[in-house]
């Protein structure tokens, strides 16, 4: 496999060279800790607020609802007991936390595997820079068809995003586009979308972060 890739202007001409540094790309092993990883993220995406309410939470059940003798039927001591209509729940669930710890050195792992695949799929791709004239969507929407980006699912990732406020504003009413810090850039996003778009500088930055 390669260890280089074409890094092209914003009209899809080749410009340069990216030469992927030694040790990053990792195919042998990692299969365990991209499924960690991922599983780690969608569950720190739940909310965890499901609430029901037991017998002491339900309003109502004061009175002991008849006599405990002479009816024939069991004894009760409340109308809000989880065996009757009305009553409380017994077992359900509570609010909670689903977050799940992953070791840093799993995560480090598990993004090498993950970027390595994306690299010899072919569905990276590296541009100088990203520059527009002004905050308009058509720019990064021809940006994206001199890349041949139009009609895959992308994630752009730039080195920072407080100075591209221009950028920032023209991706926002793209549906199959989302805008990531290289700093932020997890597992799961490396493989959800159909292609990775980096700028040098933010492929730079993402790379530290796997040192």
């Amino acid at each position: 496999m390669s260890n280089t890739l074409d890094i092209l202007d914003c009209k899809g001409a080749r410009v340069g060279e990216y030469v992927i540094p030694e040790g990053v790309i990792e195919l042998e092993k990692g299969e365990q800790a991209v499924h960690d990883a991922v599983v780690a993220y969608l569950a720190g995406l739940r909310a965890g607020t499901a609430c029901t309410k037991t017998r002491g939470e339900v309003s109502g059940g004061g009175a002991k609802p008849f006599r405990q003798k002479g009816t024939g039927r069991a004894r009760s001591g409340s109308s809000r007991s989880p065996v009757w209509v009305g009553g409380g729940t017994i077992f359900g669930p509570r609010p909670r936390s689903f977050a799940k710890k992953v070791n840093k050195k799993v995560l480090q792992l598990a993004l090498k595997r993950a970027l390595s695949e994306r690299i010899v799929e072919g569905d990276v791709v590296v541009v100088d820079a990203v520059a527009l004239p002004d905050h308009k969507t058509k720019n990064v929407v021809a940006i994206l068809k001199n890349l041949n980006l139009a009609d895959s699912t992308v994630m752009m990732s730039l080195p920072s995003l407080e100075d591209q406020a221009a950028v920032v504003c023209a991706t926002g009413n793209l549906s199959n586009l989302v805008l990531r810090k290289a700093e932020n850039v997890n597992v799961y996003e490396l493989l959800r979308f159909g292609k990775l778009l980096f700028t040098k500088d933010a492929l730079d930055a993402f790379i530290q972060r796997l040192a």
